[in-house]
C-alpha cells in the first residue's frame, strides 16, 4: 500500500521560505504525476502545484513566480519550495496522487504571519 507523507510546515513570517516534502513509501516504483493542494480555515481546498514524471510543472496564478515544485525520483520525494510567503498561504498543505480518489497525504500546516 502507497502512502504520502509531507513535512515541513511551520510558523513563518511573511516574506519569508519554507520547502515542503511529500515522500512516498510503500509498493510504488514510479511516483508519477504529484499534485499540491492546500486549505485555508473555513474555506474549501484548491489546487497549487502539480510536477509529472519527468519534471514538467503547472502552478496556481497565485502562487506563480513564488512557489517551485520539483522532485527527486530517487527518493521518491517531491518537494514545493515556497518563497516571498504571504500571509494568505497560510494553509494545510497536502499532496495526492491519482485525483480526488487517489492518495492523499495527511497534511502539513504552514502559517504565515504578517
Amino acid at each position: 500500500q502507497v502512502q504520502l507523507v509531507e513535512s515541513g510546515g511551520d510558523l513563518v513570517q511573511a516574506g519569508g521560505s519554507l520547502r515542503l516534502s511529500c515522500a512516498a513509501s510503500g509498493s510504488i516504483i514510479n511516483l508519477g504525476t504529484i499534485d499540491w493542494y492546500r486549505q485555508a480555515p473555513g474555506k474549501r481546498q484548491t489546487f497549487v502545484a502539480s510536477i509529472t514524471a519527468d519534471g514538467n510543472t503547472r502552478y496556481a496564478d497565485s502562487v506563480k513566480g513564488r512557489f517551485t515544485a520539483s522532485r527527486d525520483n530517487a527518493k521518491r520525494t517531491v518537494y514545493l519550495q515556497m518563497n516571498s510567503l504571504k500571509p494568505e498561504d497560510t494553509a494545510v498543505y497536502s499532496c495526492n496522487k491519482g485525483g480526488p480518489f487517489g492518495i492523499w497525504g495527511q497534511g502539513t500546516q504552514v502559517t504565515v504571519s504578517s
